[in-house]
């Protein structure tokens, strides 16, 4: 045994060598570089030269640096120096369905899977930076880039974009996370001023990045538009210098937002390294170009400050062989296997809310007609949404998929059921306004469809005019009339089923009632059609749990229930603090419409003998909570069994629980496994803003185990010392 320990730090110290020697080699050849670019030649590389390049340097073979907008698909080809498409033909990528999605899967395998697809196309298209995920914390319904985040729980947050970017990062392609930090609102997204407490943003707003970094070792970090506690991010110390390079020792590259750089000495000073998207039409005269090279010369800033965001770009461009293309990943585009990965994607996204007598999965061989009902059912979701837009190989939309699947088995009768009655344009919310207009013609087409159906299936929910980036929606209600349709829809056939397609909450307490059976569908992306239909059918089985918590009711949200959104003279102050999404509905006893973490099976489960390890821990160990879980049912089924803990008597304001750990589990009919969740007992601290340190607190804690964060299996007390 003393051989074999002895064997094992060998290995481990010539490891940790070999690792530091190597980066010994990329600092000496970073400095051999910067030693012969000129002042000009090293700020070319602090800037754009167009939308989405920097300036190559020829005498060095440094070449330009191409990065993209990418979080859950490798955007089309952009023109140089405006915001229209170029045009081509051969730009078209594999379309993921959005981060609500991906994070509703609960499975780390799939953002894994995610990570490398999205990178081998990247390197296919040439692309040296994928510019995601996106992480900011769900904290208000209303924001227009909900869709595009993960998850109102930090926890989750964290172990997918840890999986994702890991992952990404093998395909010699650098992830940039974002939004670096606090960008919970489009609303005044440029110049909103957000203020929280350091508690809240240590335990809430923080982790997600830190994760990134710390864990995923992330190679880019985007800075946000707002300004945090009174400064721009991107020209903020406290988050450049002190919690990135200070805290996190990240050796990345920290960018700017597109546009969102308003100064050159103190965004210098702060850390940022690359400044992208400014609005001026001549290069030269952005923040880190000329001015740059001019408070150099002045004196204003050391050249060296210059040199360390040349090494920061230098060392990513190393790591991803930019300078090395001969040994880089060429890559794949559109392939067989990233159309499959999409297509599980979606298919693991689907929630399924309600189930009443069974009525899921359709039994299609007994049926011999569906009424196939709402715009959603024939709109295409991939290329909207703005920055995250795909201009996707195909789309199957849901009629297309129940046509090609089942049109020769069964008739299928398809209604409009409802008028899309927006339209908006970037950075402008207007489109939005008097979409409320019931169109009793459509109604009626669409009942008297449901009226000679055996089934009815209304494909309900938003579209990119209210999901979408630069600016908030201005209310939590399903638009165009839909709750009236699905009313009508609903008398007229008892067995109507509601899809809804969207990336946020929405108020559904007026059609839940009224249906037996409502499913999540979220955009499912380029599979988005064949992934929900062969979930309704039963090829498929639903797994998808809610990444985020729906409210009854706007009023009851945290930010909203206090008046703290969208804020006041262009301040927001985060009044809720640590009480985000389940933790305020927890923690106040308020009963939402559904849980964070919920999510029904067309199987059942049963969980027991939950133990945990021990009884008494120390600050050093490690809980281990071992249960059996056996699927119970006739049909093969996943639950996603949930690890919350809380602690009994604290010194401060704590939630009533918060989720430590997760496993998604796959079992066929009848099978059973067990199973073991991993707590490190430090991971049980709360932030202490008395000694700016994190403190656990002896005493007793809860282990819950659940299937939502309302559902609770088991609750076992444990003492930590």
């Amino acid at each position: 045994m003393k051989f074999k320990i002895r064997t094992i730090m060998l290995f481990s110290l010539f490891f940790q060598t070999a690792f530091s020697q190597t980066d010994a080699v990329t600092e000496k050849k970073i400095q051999h570089l910067i030693k012969k670019m000129t002042l000009k030649e090293k700020v070319g590389m602090l800037h754009g030269n167009s939308k989405f390049y920097t300036s190559e340097i020829k005498h060095l073979r440094i070449p330009e640096w191409a990065l993209s907008d990418g979080p859950h698909g490798v955007r089309a080809e952009m023109n140089r120096h405006n915001w229209q498409y170029t045009g081509q033909t051969d730009d078209a990528s594999t379309s993921f369905p959005p981060g609500t999605a991906m994070a509703a899967s609960w499975n780390l395998d799939l953002a894994k899977q995610r990570g490398i697809v999205l990178g081998e196309e990247a390197r296919f298209r040439k692309k040296d930076v994928l510019l995601g995920p996106g992480i900011n914390i769900i904290r208000s319904p209303l924001c227009g880039r909900n869709f595009e985040y993960l998850s109102e729980d930090p926890f989750l947050i964290s172990q997918l974009s840890i999986s994702y970017i890991k992952a990404l990062q093998t395909q010699d392609v650098a992830a940039c996370v974002k939004h670096f930090v606090a960008n919970n609102q489009e609303e005044n997204r440029f110049v909103i001023d957000v203020n929280m407490s350091e508690r809240a943003f240590r335990e809430i707003y923080l982790p997600g990045f830190k994760s990134s970094i710390v864990d995923a070792g992330v190679l880019g970090v985007m800075g946000a538009y707002n300004k945090f506690r009174g400064e721009y991010c991107t020209e903020n110390t406290y988050l450049g210098r002190t919690i990135l390079r200070d805290e996190f020792k990240f050796k990345g590259v920290y960018m700017s937002d597109w546009d969102a750089v308003h100064s050159t000495e103190k965004a210098a000073l702060a850390g940022l390294d690359l400044e992208m998207g400014t609005e001026k039409e001549n290069y030269d005269e952005w923040y880190f170009a000329d001015p740059l090279i001019k408070a150099v010369q002045e004196g204003h800033i050391k050249e060296s400050v210059v040199d360390e965001k040349v090494a920061n770009i230098l060392r990513v461009m190393i790591k991803t062989k930019v300078l090395d293309p001969k040994t880089r990943i060429t890559g794949s585009i559109n392939t067989k296997e990233h159309q499959q990965a999409a297509y599980r994607s979606a298919v693991e996204a689907v929630v399924l809310l309600k189930n009443e007598n069974q009525t899921l999965p359709l039994n299609m061989s007994a049926l011999k007609s569906v009424a196939i009902i709402g715009d959603n059912a024939t709109r295409t979701h991939c290329g909207g949404g703005f920055s995250s837009e795909i201009k996707a190989l195909y789309e199957v939309t849901p009629l297309q998929a129940i046509t090609e699947k089942y049109g020769k088995s069964l008739q299928i009768n398809f209604s409009q059921g409802y008028e899309k009655q927006s339209h908006v344009v970037e950075r402008s919310s207007n489109g939005q306004l008097n979409t409320d207009k019931v169109d009793w013609k459509l109604i009626d087409e669409a009942v008297a469809q449901a009226k000679k159906s055996d089934v009815a299936i209304v494909f309900a929910g938003l579209n990119h005019d209210f999901d979408s980036e630069s600016f908030d929606r201005l209310h939590m209600r399903l638009p165009y009339g839909q709750e009236t349709l699905i009313q009508e829809v609903a008398k007229a056939n008892p067995k109507t089923i509601v899809v809804i397609i969207a990336g946020s909450p929405l108020e559904l307490a007026g059609i839940e009632s009224r249906v037996p059976a409502l499913v999540w569908g979220w955009y499912g992306g380029m599979e988005a059609g064949n992934a929900v239909i062969d979930v309704l059918s039963g090829k498929e089985f639903p797994s998808g749990k809610l990444p985020f918590t729906i409210p009854a009711t706007l009023s009851q949200s945290p930010a909203h229930a206090l008046g703290a959104y969208p804020g006041h003279d262009l301040k927001v102050n985060y009044d809720e603090d640590i009480l985000v999404g389940y933790r305020w509905f927890d923690t106040k006893e308020i009963k939402p419409q559904y849980p964070f973490g919920y999510g029904l099976s067309y199987t059942s489960f049963e969980i027991s003998n939950v133990a945990s390890d021990k009884k008494v821990y120390s600050l050093n160990d490690e809980i281990v909570l071992k249960f059996d879980i056996k699927n119970t049912g006739k049909t093969n089924g996943a639950e996603v069994v949930q690890l919350y803990v809380g602690q009994t008597n604290a010194s401060v304001l704590r939630p009533k629980k918060e989720l430590k750990a997760f496993d998604k589990i796959f079992l066929k009919a009848e099978d059973s496994k067990t199973i073991d969740l991993k707590v490190k007992v430090k991971d049980l601290a709360f932030y202490d803003e008395k000694t700016s340190s994190w403190k656990v607190e002896t005493g007793e804690f809860v282990l819950y185990t659940a299937t939502s964060a309302k559902d609770i299996v088991s609750s076992l007390k444990i003492m930590v010392q």
